[in-house]
């Protein structure tokens, strides 16, 4: 069996979270609040054996007769492709159960617009009649090469970084947020054992390194709280509560905080030798629909 048909063997993974977490003696009800936070990303990387389950690079497969994507007259660099159906299934991720996602990014330009005009995701259906189709411009094309897929878990960013050092842990306290705070009191209160799950999540779905890409897990918190503002200011220009300026910040952060149940990560990467960040957030809705049209594309640009 490879390893790519052995992840996806044991696709009920809040089932195996808990029992390995229950053989440590952590009592259920409190597992089951901390897994109401777990998700699992896909790590995509070359070279890890098994199955191919995307490219990155190189010339995609388009359907046939479709048009490059581009952005006015300029065609947009492909940067990679998945195959649904050869990813492993994560619960509570709904992405399509065949198909591929093919995604298009002109990194430079995205990352001085916020219209999403240069970013693309396309969604083509099983059973679409393809091609492989060179790019209108070669120059800008990537070395081809094939990723497998692991799994990897991913908590929000509030449940902290669980570092043993504490050295500035009142400092780090101090800078916190009211809101924040309350919410690191809560979770102490009702997840008493949290190190040792989130250690034992890391241990079932390790890091093993830098991915080529991830699909899905947490949304970059910068990506949630941008989308909470323009949720709150849209809000107000449609007549809703206006909220004072001394009371924004605070309006915002519960906002994100909510919003982020609803959006998730579709997809994360590296681009022009990590100078550069490409990543397209989806409302959870969007993506069960197959909506990839609706993802929200932000390029950073990389520290």
């Amino acid at each position: 069996m490879s390893e790519l048909s052995g992840i996806m063997g044991d696709m009920d993974h809040q089932g195996r979270f808990r029992r390995a977490a229950l053989e440590l003696g952590i009592p259920d009800d409190e597992i089951g609040r901390f897994s109401r936070h777990l998700r699992l990303s896909i790590g995509l990387s070359g070279g890890s054996g098994g199955v191919p389950v995307g490219q990155f690079g190189g010339s995609p497969r388009l359907p046939v007769g479709m048009d490059w994507p581009s952005a006015g007259s300029g065609p947009l660099p492909f940067v990679f492709s998945v195959d649904c159906g050869a990813l492993p299934a994560v619960d509570g991720f709904d992405l399509p159960a065949d198909g591929s996602l093919l995604f298009f990014l002109d990194h430079e330009k995205d990352h001085l617009d916020d219209t999403g005009t240069y970013a693309r995701v396309v969604y083509v259906q099983d059973g679409t009649t393809t091609a492989v189709t060179e790019s209108p411009r070669p120059e800008r094309t990537g070395k081809q090469y094939d990723v497998g897929a692991t799994l990897l878990a991913e908590l929000p960013p509030w449940f902290g970084a669980g570092d043993d050092e504490d050295d500035d842990e009142d400092e780090d306290w101090d800078d916190l947020s009211p809101f924040r705070q309350q919410l690191t009191r809560d979770l102490e209160r009702d997840v008493p054992h949290l190190d040792e799950l989130r250690a034992l999540a890391h241990d079932l779905w390790p890091d093993e390194g830098p991915a080529g890409a991830c699909i899905g897990g947490y949304a970059d918190e910068e990506v949630v709280t941008s989308i909470a503002e323009q949720t709150l200011a849209g809000l107000e220009k449609a007549g809703g509560t206006v909220v004072p300026m001394a009371q924004w910040d605070s309006h915002v952060e519960k906002e994100a905080h909510r919003l982020t149940s609803e959006w998730t990560s579709l997809a994360r990467f590296p681009v022009a030798d990590a100078y550069y960040y490409g990543s397209f957030t989806i409302r959870r809705d969007d993506l069960a629909a197959a909506r990839v049209d609706k993802a929200l594309p932000v390029t950073s640009f990389s520290e």
